[in-house]
């Protein structure tokens, strides 16, 4: 944790375009062209303090040392036990942003269709300012996180948190928003959907790609 908080003034020095410059160069140096890249282990504490800088610019939210710690035990596929308000999903983006530089995809598996999209368009914006993508799976339809996108809904969320349900949330195909690098969606939806793939008659009609990483 102390390596990521001494992180903190360099990437406070970063410019809007640096943050996908800096995620590209953590992707290469987990695969470099001659191979023999570090693991992600290596790069966390300058992932987890881009992830903060990154939150605190599009969200005006600092992850706390707390959520950091939060962070480490939920890459290292344990669990992690947080109040309501203590901030699951801001800590959840650490592991996810880490995870998403193998660039094999991230899941994470909320319990309904709202907090899916809720999330996506929420965490979205730390994601897409990281040079990342974010979709959504939802029971009637399927997103990619897109800042350019308005679809005002009068659905609303009651923390105050993120108020436009569907703003920056533009439709696609499934298949396009499994192949965003961090899904958000229900454990309904995944599961069907994996069920559906295995009963597929030909490559094209496969929505999701092979399994990697995935939070609950």
């Amino acid at each position: 944790m102390e390596c990521i908080n001494a992180l903190e003034p360099e990437m406070q020095k970063l410019s809007a375009e640096d943050f996908p410059k800096k995620t590209q160069e953590l992707k290469e140096r987990l695969h470099p062209p001659a191979g023999g890249g570090e693991s992600l282990d290596d790069i966390l504490p300058e992932a987890f303090a881009l992830t903060r800088e990154a939150a605190q610019r599009t969200l005006g939210q600092r992850h706390f040392d707390v959520q950091l710690l939060g962070g480490m035990v939920l890459h290292k596929g344990q669990i992690a036990e947080m109040r309501t308000g203590e901030g699951k999903t801001l800590t959840a983006t650490l592991p996810i942003y880490l995870n998403a530089l193998e660039g094999k995809g991230v899941h994470v598996i909320t319990v309904n269709d709202y907090l899916a999209r809720r999330d996506a368009a929420w965490m979205g914006q730390i994601y897409h300012a990281l040079g990342l993508t974010t979709g959504c799976i939802t029971h009637d339809a399927s997103f990619i996180y897109d800042p350019g996108h308005s679809e005002k809904d009068a659905e609303r969320d009651t923390t105050g948190s993120f108020h436009v349900v569907h703003e920056f949330l533009r439709p696609v195909s499934r298949k396009e928003a499994y192949a965003a690098d961090i899904t958000y969606g229900t454990n309904n939806e995944f599961g069907f959907d994996y069920l559906r793939d295995n009963i597929a008659y030909q490559a094209d009609q496969i929505s999701q790609r092979l399994h990697h990483f995935a939070i609950i």
